[in-house]
């Protein structure tokens, strides 16, 4: 079970291999890179670390605070923790953190606090004050404080053409194929279920209202979906809508699953929702009833799609 924890409090003293970045999503092509870490611990005998920061850089530095994240930094760390990492640790990012130069970020954190005999980065990894530090400076840094650089090339990078920024551009467009795609697992949202106004039930499709905590997290296109969750231990399917219910004239976005064959009370509790399909954009029925034989339709669809994909 890997470790997640502020590096403040980090006080292990085993020698570590070490990859630094944000990994918002970790998608295929960070799953590449990690593996590459996990397998290099093992061999050499080395705690394999990821050091990522939160608050992602962007949201301090740049006028781009309102930037969402594919997930949570719960999330990040249950996919992480699944990959058989040893310690997740966060450096919170601040302004202050932002002007310690590339030397004092080596010798301070990669150094003293994280013992690292190996650095696995990316060809293009800028570090330090301004970001005005390279590749070829930490290799330098390396030879003076006696860690080797491992460097993942462009080649390798290009090989999995995925991005973050990809990822996030799929999910806002409702392409979740796409999506699913790129990150290797289902896109989840994390939250914890409330009452709503239990126009659901009065549909004869009662559901969970999910409210996700974190502002930061990125919500896909309005629409109705396929998913699944673990509850009560075992795993259910279901569909869920994220908008604003427009035939029944709401105004705030909501995000509402309905399980099937699940009737037990779930209130307060926290579920993580694996969204597996897009069925169709949200719209306005011109009736109550029309809502309703469509959202009949969505289930017999969602229940077919379940057969053939999970059977």
């Amino acid at each position: 079970m890997g470790k997640v924890q502020n590096i403040d409090i980090y006080k292990v003293s085993d020698p570590t291999v070490v990859t630094i970045g944000t990994f918002d999503g970790v998608h295929i092509g960070h799953q590449k890179i990690i593996k590459r870490l996990i397998d290099t611990g093992k061999q050499e005998g080395l705690k394999s670390v990821i050091l990522t920061f939160f608050p992602h850089p962007r949201m301090v530095l740049q006028k781009d605070a309102n930037i969402k994240l594919i997930n949570t930094i719960d999330e990040r760390h249950r996919i992480l923790d699944a990959l058989g990492l040893d310690y997740l640790l966060i450096q919170e990012f601040t302004k202050a953190f932002s002007r310690l130069s590339a030397e004092d970020f080596v010798k301070q954190i990669l150094v003293d606090r994280l013992h690292a005999k190996k650095v696995i980065i990316g060809y293009d990894h800028r570090f330090g004050r301004n970001r005005n530090a390279n590749i070829d400076d930490l290799k330098r840094f390396g030879t003076q404080y006696n860690f080797e650089v491992e460097e993942i090339s462009a080649q390798d990078v290009d090989a999995v053409a995925v991005s973050s920024t990809k990822v996030r551009k799929a999910l806002v467009d409702g392409d979740l194929l796409k999506a699913n795609l790129f990150l290797g697992y289902p896109f989840m949202i994390t939250g914890t279920v409330i009452k709503g106004k239990g126009l659901g039930r009065q549909l004869g499709f009662s559901t969970a209202n999910i409210l996700v905590e974190e502002s930061y997290k990125l919500i896909p296109k309005y629409g109705a979906y396929i998913v699944s969750a673990t509850l009560k231990g075992e795993t259910v399917y279901g569909m869920m809508n994220i908008g604003i219910n427009p035939t029944v004239n709401g105004e705030k976005e909501s995000i509402e699953a309905h399980f099937f064959n699940f009737n037990e009370d779930i209130y307060n509790k926290k579920i993580q929702i694996n969204v597996l399909h897009r069925i169709r954009d949200e719209q306005k029925f011109e009736s109550v009833n029309a809502l309703k034989e469509q959202l009949k339709r969505d289930k017999d669809l969602a229940l077919e799609y379940v057969a053939t994909h999970y059977a």
